[in-house]
């Protein structure tokens, strides 16, 4: 699988940023398809925090 860049963090919706939408088309996630894209180091407010997203089957297997 190619990988894929993430979106800029600030440019996603709440949900694409706490893993409820899909982190690239914004599509709703169900836990049970869900693609995990692991950790990601994120600026917060000037402190370091950790950043989950997640992406649906349809972007999992869309190509880079």
């Amino acid at each position: 699988m190619t990988v894929r860049d993430l979106p800029p963090v600030d440019e996603l919706t709440d949900q694409q940023q706490r893993g409820t939408n899909c982190c690239f088309c914004g599509a709703p996630l169900l836990n049970g398809t869900a693609h995990d894209l692991g950790p990601r180091p994120v600026d917060a407010h000037g402190t370091s925090a950790l950043w989950f997203p997640r992406c649906c089957p349809l972007c999992w297997k869309a190509p880079g």
